[in-house]
């Protein structure tokens, strides 16, 4: 009844408001529609992926030419490229705000902030967000923290330079080094606006996926794409406020004196006064986000994934129960592995086989779901968009940066491993890549659905290829390094004489990123120019069964110009028998689809499944008298 309520007072509210003009202000920059929140998103994200980008190439060229000088980076940077060369505090900076900007500005509020905003309310069939005031709100705070990130490229001391995880010390003692002045403040000030950002949102998408659904629309009639946005908020709301509280314990740390992670430090020989603090205790609060936050940053992606999948696939999504129950296993689990991240610390060996065990153990839905991948994509009848190989892209570094994740959950292992480039070449591939294409391949699919228009495939097949040959040449040779025990994040690899013989590999590895770095711009460019110049799309271009290609395809506040469609099925209904089209959409009820109706359609509807009984006798009889007249 509650649904149904809210449903009603929806629909009403959106007539009611519909004949409103809108205003630049109201339209472009503070809207309030759920379609255009999600393109704000998209956009910010896209920028500070190619700044992210940019910092990425700098850094590498420094690992590839330590001793080389480049006058450019001297223009480009002044005082922080002395002589065309990294200083090497500022390259500690670059390493931590590209980290920085990847994990959370991209693959957490890119991600989930684009396609969250976008698909729930068009998938489920409601008008907009819970709170769509909330929503812009939520965007406006996430700008304000990008603004407030990339500002710190432009103070005295430079950005934050403590690793993108930012450990105490240095983080907590301003003059600890360049990175830990101004420049440290800011991020902490940037990263509470994100929080707040976060949460905001995922409160919005948590309250409009329990309560706004349409009529039908069941929780096991929803898209996978709607469960992983659904749980991925879950796990952001019990996470996120941890770190909030470790970044109030560090300003207070920094500003007033206090000892929360502090202790026994001495500065050019002299002690501080600080005592009784640990960093340990940092690194908990710290990973007890962190580790959630690698299935804040995945399970989108694997939900757009699957979504495209199956339609490409022409084919059912294999195992649509399990692929449920193991987002659910994941989001469970990834709040008691954290301690796999600080088997070095000095823990308690018990504790750590403990996190071992459980960090193996979730091993187990990510192998359920790679697997009714690969059975989706068995013997279908399959379309390779550039959507759809991306997808598939994703498939394959979640395998291959998967397995890596084993040897770094084994406490032995991971003693020699760790902090080395092994641990950089496991999160790129399964994490960073798997994401990154799955968020790529998200707007390869739904592009025409926010713009009217279509992609150019040839540049999109172009985009593919350098991108995913370019990330496996980039990232796989860092896990030999990582068994040398090549250590990350050092500035130079000519310090120590056994690292000489990787100079050449980091050459390579660099080319590889600046070829993968310039395909990205054959992307943005296909983006923009595709906005004005792209063909114009159908209503349901790829033959989807979802309810957002049941809207128009001009913008429209408030989705749908009449009633909100019933959905009467599962969203995966392709290539069913008996059926004369290879898809049929969730809103076709089955009383039009007698001839492909199966038992199991009409469970918990008696109604529908009397109707396909008695259809079922008349039909009976129909062919037994036909048969009677050939005798």
């Amino acid at each position: 009844m509650a649904t149904a309520a809210i449903h009603t007072d929806t629909l009403h509210d959106d007539h009611s408001h519909g004949h409103h003009k809108e205003t630049f202000l109201t339209k472009y920059i503070f809207s309030q529609d759920h379609k255009m929140i999600a393109k704000q998103y998209l956009i910010t994200g896209m920028i500070m992926a190619l700044i992210a980008m940019g910092l990425s190439i700098l850094f590498r060229i420094q690992l590839a030419y330590p001793d080389s000088s480049f006058p450019l980076m001297e223009v480009l940077l002044g005082k922080f490229a002395p002589e065309g060369r990294l200083d090497p505090n500022f390259f500690l900076s670059l390493v931590t705000i590209h980290g920085t900007i990847m994990v959370f500005f991209v693959l957490t509020a890119g991600l989930s902030g684009t396609f969250s905003n976008l698909l729930i309310p068009l998938q489920l069939g409601i008008r907009d967000m819970a709170s769509p005031f909330m929503n812009m709100l939520s965007y406006w705070l996430f700008f304000v923290a990008s603004v407030i990130m990339v500002s710190t490229f432009f103070i005295e001391s430079g950005p934050a330079g403590a690793g993108w995880t930012i450990y105490p010390p240095l983080s907590a003692l301003p003059k600890a080094m360049p990175g830990s002045g101004l420049g440290m403040t800011l991020w902490l000030i940037s990263m509470v606006f994100f929080i707040i950002s976060s949460l905001l949102g995922g409160i919005n998408y948590i309250s409009t996926v329990l309560n706004m659904r349409t009529k039908g629309m069941d929780l096991w009639k929803m898209p996978l794409t709607i469960w992983s946005f659904f749980l991925t908020a879950v796990v952001g709301l019990l996470s996120f406020p941890v770190l909030v509280a470790a970044v109030v314990l560090l300003i207070f740390d920094r500003s007033f004196g206090t000892s929360f992670y502090l202790s026994d430090i001495y500065i050019g020989g002299q002690a501080l006064a600080n005592e009784g603090g640990s960093p340990i205790l940092f690194q908990h609060l710290f990973w007890f986000l962190g580790h959630p936050e690698v299935y804040i940053v995945i399970m989108p992606a694997l939900g757009i994934s699957s979504e495209i999948i199956s339609t490409n696939s022409r084919k059912p999504i294999f195992g649509y129960h399990a692929m449920v129950y193991s987002l659910i296993g994941i989001t469970v689990l990834s709040f008691i592995v954290w301690g796999h991240h600080m088997f070095v610390t000095g823990m308690n060996p018990f504790l750590g086989g403990v996190f071992m065990i459980t960090t193996l153990i979730i091993a187990v839905p990510s192998a359920v779901k790679t697997f009714n991948y690969l059975a989706t994509l068995w013997r279908g009848n399959i379309r390779f968009t550039p959507a759809m190989l991306f997808a598939i892209g994703l498939v394959s570094f979640f395998i291959s940066g998967g397995l890596t994740g084993i040897f770094l959950g084994n406490a032995t292992l991971d003693i020699n491993l760790h902090d080395t480039y092994f641990v950089v070449a496991h999160f790129h591939l399964v994490m960073g890549s798997a994401a990154i294409f799955g968020m790529i391949s998200g707007v390869y699919h739904w592009y025409p659905k926010m713009y009217g228009r279509m992609l150019d495939e040839k540049l999109g097949y172009l985009h593919f290829w350098l991108t995913f040959v370019s990330a496996y040449l980039v990232f796989f040779p860092m896990h030999f390094m990582g068994l040398d025990g090549v250590p990350r994040r050092y500035y130079s690899f000519t310090e120590f004489e056994f690292m000489n013989e990787w100079l050449s590999v980091n050459v390579f590895v660099t080319w590889a990123a600046i070829i993968g770095g310039v395909a990205q711009f054959a992307f943005v460019y296909n983006f923009f120019h595709s906005m004005f110049y792209g063909k114009k799309a159908t209503q349901n271009p790829w033959n989807s069964n979802t309810l957002e290609w049941t809207t128009p395809v001009e913008r429209l506040h408030g989705n749908w110009p009449g009633e909100i469609p019933t959905v009467y099925r599962w969203p995966y209904d392709y290539s069913k028998p008996g059926h004369d089209e290879d898809f049929i959409p969730q809103n076709v009820p089955h009383s039009e689809t007698m001839t492909s109706n199966l038992p199991h359609d009409f469970e918990g509807n008696e109604e529908a499944e009397r109707i396909q009984e008695e259809w079922n006798a008349k039909n009976l009889v129909a062919n037994s008298e036909s048969e009677k007249e050939v005798k």
